[in-house]
């Protein structure tokens, strides 16, 4: 099993929306809701600087954007980022039916480590794949192929839970099983029943269902 970080085990969008809303402050300009920054969550720095200043990778001032919201929100990642309810207890027990399970992430590895590390996501035998763990971001398949040949497993055995639109398109390049999970944060254009995962879960939980160990 392999799971997406942001948006799937971890609802980190209160710190990402915080630090965004802390640089438009500092250039007096209003706050943005909760609600209108929450689905951007999933794409990270580059979903929330469009959300907050209509700031796209390429243009002029993106890159100082860029590192001046990964210090703020570096600084304050873990103020109120929790597990999403049940995910403790699906982790639990996939752990104790001896089924492996790791973490490929978009996010870079000197936030994805630590975080994880802080919410019991990582011990010295969990694989972790970042953004930075091979040349390609999802939803090029190769963190999810780099991540079953850590794990030692063929990438057609393994499934991949996201709540984003390519992480169901990475896990289908790789040759994987893909869920698609409700409780996320979904920022796409493309509605959930569109991406084409092989199903979508409502609820942590409902994933023994599907591994029929319910």
């Amino acid at each position: 099993m392999l799971f997406d970080l942001d948006g799937t085990l971890i609802d980190s969008a209160p710190d990402l929306a915080t630090a965004a809303n802390a640089m438009r402050a500092r250039r007096d300009l209003a706050q943005l809701p909760y609600a209108q920054l929450r689905p951007h969550a999933s794409s990270g720095a580059r979903g929330l600087l469009r959300a907050a200043f209509d700031a796209e990778p390429g243009q002029g001032r993106y890159a100082a954007l860029r590192e001046e919201f990964i210090a703020l929100y570096g600084q304050r990642m873990l103020e109120r980022t929790t597990l999403f309810a049940g995910v403790a207890e699906l982790l639990a027990r996939l752990d104790a039916e001896a089924i492996p399970w790791g973490i490929v992430t978009n996010k870079a590895l000197r936030l994805a480590e630590p975080l994880a590390r802080a919410l019991g996501l990582l011990t010295p035998d969990r694989v972790l794949v970042g953004g930075d763990s091979t040349p390609h971001l999802k939803p090029h398949p190769a963190p999810l192929l780099e991540a079953a040949r850590r794990m030692g497993s063929d990438a057609g055995r393994c499934v991949y839970v996201g709540d984003d639109l390519r992480d169901v398109a990475a896990g289908r390049a790789a040759g994987m099983a893909t869920l698609a999970v409700a409780w996320g944060y979904l920022g796409c254009e493309v509605g959930i029943d569109a991406w084409g995962a092989d199903d979508i879960i409502d609820r942590p939980m409902d994933l023994l269902n599907w591994l029929d160990l319910a």
